[in-house]
């Protein structure tokens, strides 16, 4: 799966240059999806597919899941689609919200072909006919939440439609979204997905981050008991913590290790790389030829805050490898010049990797890890009155920082830890934001810069509101 190849599938159906491409509207064409979908192997290269819209979009889900939060910030002043999400500046004409809608989107109508096609085939000639229909539906649930997180109501999709319904097709409110499609399908996701896979295919989605997403899901409706429940099972599925935290940033070893339970997939020399190593890394060659980064000037992006810093515990081992202000050779520390406007002045090496060429690494950006997975359930516990227990998953993610543990801690202390916890374990994860924003905690905290209360989500983006030009059907997010 580290291998997936770019496919140019279906393009008469899924890919739609039409400029009014509000979704992915079902064109004119004489090829129909019979003749499109026979084999296991079509299947199976559908469904790639989807991954790979994942792939592109994945590139900047930290703009989302990070920047607007408290614990990365645009230090390069000439970054200027940045600093408005970091400064709460975004307008309906961003680029990144145009082209966050256009691919998620994209994966959606890639899944509704897939599952519409999948329906009447004979289970003896697609072998892994219920496997395709669980990934379809769980990654077209995750589009779903990513985009009902990103900009709330959505036009809700399971089958795709002509350019005439396309026009009829408004936003529903996200409470359906959530009931109809996204909870809908990690249900059915759980129920058909494989636990575990063997040589190639290592890497899709398994029984395990269905299961985690769905007690994500459950976890910021504030459905504490549903979250409880399934979270619960997650931790009955075999995955474990590694040892030492460093060990997760360290790509020399194997990605797919006991703690992993779903990555978006990147891998380096054969035009699958990511850009984060480039992208999180300060525009200093000393740094960069130390870290042997090559393949041009890094844009220098998410530096890390000093607020980050101070968070963290002087003894905490995650704080040298999240917050770093320049590098250490030979017991000698130089710090990051700051001379150039160019260049952040901290960085978090948790994407740092040796590259041979400009945005090609070999990392991977962690969906959900079994770290996460013990937070939340340690969050659902602790609503559901259940301290105690709480504190011991709490303390698992605690204690592998070298830390000691928490004990004696009422309700209240407890969420406040979880959410530290939350803060410091999973920092430029594309998590923070939306906990904030889950918790009812984002105005408290950002309004200080510049968040006003209605930006807990973003501007549907303007070319959308254009096309269907209609706002008793599709009107534009209140306060954009």
């Amino acid at each position: 799966m580290k291998k997936i190849i770019y496919i140019l599938f279906c393009s008469a159906i899924l890919f739609i240059s039409c400029k009014k491409d509000f979704i992915n509207i079902k064109p004119e064409s004489t090829v129909t999806i019979d003749i499109l979908y026979k084999t296991d192997k079509d299947f199976q290269d559908a469904v790639n597919g989807c991954y790979n819209v994942l792939q592109n979009q994945y590139q900047n889900y930290w703009v989302f899941g990070d920047l607007p939060a408290d614990d990365i910030e645009e230090d390069i002043p000439n970054h200027f689609d940045h600093i408005a999400f970091e400064q709460f500046t975004v307008n309906d004409r961003q680029a990144l919200l145009a082209s966050t809608w256009k691919n998620y989107f994209n994966l959606i109508s890639r899944a509704n072909a897939v599952l519409a096609a999948i329906e009447k085939t004979d289970v003896a000639v697609v072998k892994s006919k219920d496997r395709y229909i669980g990934e379809a539906k769980f990654l077209r649930a995750l589009a779903y939440f990513d985009l009902v997180r990103i900009f709330g109501d959505l036009p809700l999709l399971t089958t795709n439609v002509t350019v005439e319904e396309a026009y009829k097709t408004g936003r529903e409110k996200a409470d359906k979204v959530y009931d109809e499609i996204i909870i809908r399908d990690l249900l059915e996701a759980d129920a058909k997905l494989p636990l575990k896979y063997t040589g190639v295919d290592v890497g899709r989605a398994t029984r395990g981050a269905a299961k985690s997403l769905l007690g994500k899901v459950y976890l910021t409706r504030k459905d504490f008991i549903k979250a409880e429940a399934k979270l619960k099972e997650v931790t009955q599925s075999g995955y474990a913590l590694l040892p030492a935290y460093k060990d997760l940033w360290n790509y020399n070893l194997n990605e797919h290790h006991s703690e992993y339970i779903f990555d978006i997939e990147y891998e380096e020399g054969i035009g699958e790389g990511s850009t984060f190593t480039h992208a999180f890394v300060p525009a200093w060659t000393t740094l960069t030829d130390f870290y042997g980064i090559k393949g041009g000037t890094p844009p220098s992006d998410g530096a890390t805050t000093t607020g980050l810093y101070a968070a963290f515990e002087p003894k905490d081992v995650r704080r040298s490898i999240t917050v770093l202000y320049g590098i250490t050779v030979n017991g000698v520390f130089t710090p990051i010049p700051t001379t150039s406007i160019q260049a952040s002045k901290s960085y978090t090496s948790k994407y740092i990797t040796p590259v041979a060429s400009n945005n090609d690494s070999k990392a991977n950006w962690k969906v959900i890890r079994y770290a996460d997975v013990l937070l939340m359930y340690a969050e659902a516990l602790n609503e559901n009155g259940k301290t105690n227990e709480a504190l011991t998953n709490l303390n698992m993610v605690h204690t592998r920082a070298e830390l000691p543990g928490y004990i004696n801690l009422s309700q209240t202390d407890t969420r406040e830890k979880i959410y530290l916890e939350r803060r410091l374990e999973l920092t430029l994860e594309g998590q923070r934001w939306f906990d904030l924003v889950r918790t009812g905690r984002a105005y408290t905290i950002l309004q200080s810069f510049g968040m006003k209360p209605y930006m807990t989500i973003f501007p549907v983006p303007l070319t959308q509101i254009q096309i269907i030009n209609n706002p008793a059907i599709f009107a534009q997010n209140p306060g954009y």
